[in-house]
């Protein structure tokens, strides 16, 4: 492939490497050049474009981005249609994903043209989020390298989702005088919260004494009516022979390992009895916050052999938090921060109300509404924007074009609403706290505004849904917390977010920005209204 300035006269079939304009003319960024281009431009006086021409050995980046995704081994995983030079990776199944690093590491050795990046090993996964990407650097690369990376995947699983297979668990909580009920209580609702994302359950649960022999009577009874148990100590686990991994021995198991490198959640204890895996829970577990506990846990469920090697290789990365309440010595623990909060800006939709013509496309003072409204979202708070694309998608794309915010195809755009919110969602990076879902067709809306909903968000440290009103009257946008994502994946049809907000899932917060709230422009009329205009 050749890059660079390119004569126009001699520029069919090249790929433009930026937007082109010229009078009447617009060509997108990466449009491949045509006989009726080149006659355009030449009229416009257009003499020389930036444009990447492709040797006779080349594959644009699609179709190389394709060629590598159709020899990947990925079970549980689906592709996304191909987009400029990236194929998204999506999980269709709830689980935990795995990847073969030393392969993937071998793969991004090729050439820096040639890109796989995934999450990291072992990530507890829902159906829908994006677990890997495939991204072609530049517009074209050689088929030499292409068939080398095929090569390098023929006959080995580059990585994959193993889908959780439900259990029935048994609880057994030990308790010395002292004890309190609601703590026993609260341990086991934590539990069942914890196993609702494999849709496992807690089937019986007995209390009893803090001694070994109570504990192995108990396991050996419950054992016969589950798949699983698990065993709270009233004393944390203090030696290789405490009660809880004696206990397990007297009921004729055995223990796997007592102990691990991972912080909060070194002193669980793993073993079996029978086929049946035994988990002394560490303390932490008693808190709904990411511990040792949780990776045990899912990939057990998810039929993962958890031995003693996979234990003690969790130590690089193993050191997941401070928990302030402990006593010293410890680190302190650094300021709470605020977390992140981002934008899916939801602009795929037919506008059916208008006929033929897209309102998004509609001109305000020469702006697009669509690349109006984006523009205003990038310019608040939210840490990054996802645009959501669908119907007339390359138009949509050419408006945006410039904006700083990552846009993501959603296929499945006439499905509904729905598919749209789902779509951005999926894109959203693993640290997002909460999510502005904006409609591309307010321009009234601020960043001021939006900034008012992340501010109050914060407020509620992440805990509530914040909705725009007008006059006590809910309206647009809303933010939601990460609580509700899971419940997000779950919507269908047209339907969008307004019934989990109402649902009672989580507090609700109102905040009054005015007319902008309901400003949505539907009809040509209100189009009218709102100072814009039609474009064909």
């Amino acid at each position: 492939m050749r890059f660079g300035p390119v004569c126009v006269r001699d520029a069919e079939g090249a790929i433009l490497a930026h937007a082109t304009v010229a009078g009447t003319i617009r060509l997108r960024k990466a449009h491949r050049l045509t006989a009726r281009d080149i006659a355009m431009l030449g009229e416009a006086g257009v003499e020389e474009v930036i444009a990447a021409v492709l040797d006779r050995d080349d594959l644009d980046e699609d179709t190389a981005a394709s060629a590598i995704v159709s020899g990947l081994e990925a079970a549980g995983v689906e592709a996304k249609p191909v987009a400029t030079g990236r194929v998204n990776l999506h999980a269709s199944r709830d689980g935990v994903f795995t990847v073969d690093k030393t392969l993937i590491d071998a793969l991004n050795r090729i050439d820096p043209a040639i890109t796989i990046a995934t999450l990291a090993d072992y990530t507890a996964v829902e159906s829908g989020r994006m677990v890997a990407t495939v991204k072609i650097i530049p517009f074209a690369v050689s088929a030499p390298l292409i068939r080398k990376t095929r090569s390098q995947l023929r006959g080995r699983e580059a990585f994959a989702v193993h889908a959780f297979q439900p259990k029935k668990v048994a609880l057994v909580q030990t308790v010395l005088p002292g004890t309190k009920d609601s703590v026993l209580d609260k341990t086991a609702q934590i539990t069942q919260e914890r196993l609702a994302r494999s849709a496992s359950r807690i089937v019986v649960e007995k209390r009893v004494p803090h001694n070994s022999h109570a504990v192995a009577e108990a396991i050996g009874n419950l054992s016969h009516h589950s798949d699983m148990l698990i065993v709270f100590g009233a004393s944390a686990m203090c030696d290789f022979d405490d009660i809880i991994p004696a206990a397990i021995r007297a009921a004729g198991g055995e223990v796997h390992r007592a102990g691990m490198p991972v912080d909060p959640g070194n002193l669980i204890v793993t073993g079996r009895l029978g086929e049946k895996p035994v988990l002394g829970a560490p303390g932490c577990a008693r808190s709904p916050k990411l511990n040792g506990f949780d990776w045990v846990l899912d990939r057990l469920i998810a039929g993962i052999d958890v031995d003693n090697d996979m234990l003690a290789g969790m130590g690089v990365g193993g050191l997941l938090m401070e928990i302030p309440a402990r006593p010293q010595p410890r680190e302190p623990a650094p300021p709470s921060r605020q977390g992140k909060v981002y934008a899916i800006l939801l602009a795929a939709g037919r506008s059916i109300r208008m006929g033929a013509k897209n309102k998004l496309l509609a001109d305000f003072d020469g702006v697009p509404l669509v690349r109006r409204t984006a523009s205003l979202v990038c310019a608040s708070k939210v840490s990054r924007v996802f645009g959501v694309v669908g119907h007339m998608s390359e138009r949509v794309r050419q408006a945006l074009e410039g904006v700083d915010m990552e846009l993501v195809e959603n296929p499945h755009y006439a499905d509904g609403l729905a598919s749209s919110i789902k779509a951005g969602l999926a894109a959203l990076p693993e640290d997002a706290d909460g999510v502005v879902i904006m409609l591309a067709d307010m321009p009234s809306v601020s960043a001021a505004d939006i900034d008012r909903l992340i501010a109050s968000f914060h407020k509620r440290e992440g805990r509530a849904v914040v909705r725009a009103t007008h006059g006590g009257k809910r309206g647009n946008p809303v933010l939601l917390p990460r609580t509700l994502f899971p419940e997000i994946r779950k919507l269908t049809g047209d339907t969008g977010a307004r019934h989990l907000v109402e649902s009672g899932l989580v507090d609700v917060v109102h905040v009054e920005i005015g007319t902008a709230a309901d400003n949505d422009i539907d009809t040509a009329e209100a189009m009218l209204r709102a100072g814009g205009v039609l474009v064909e």
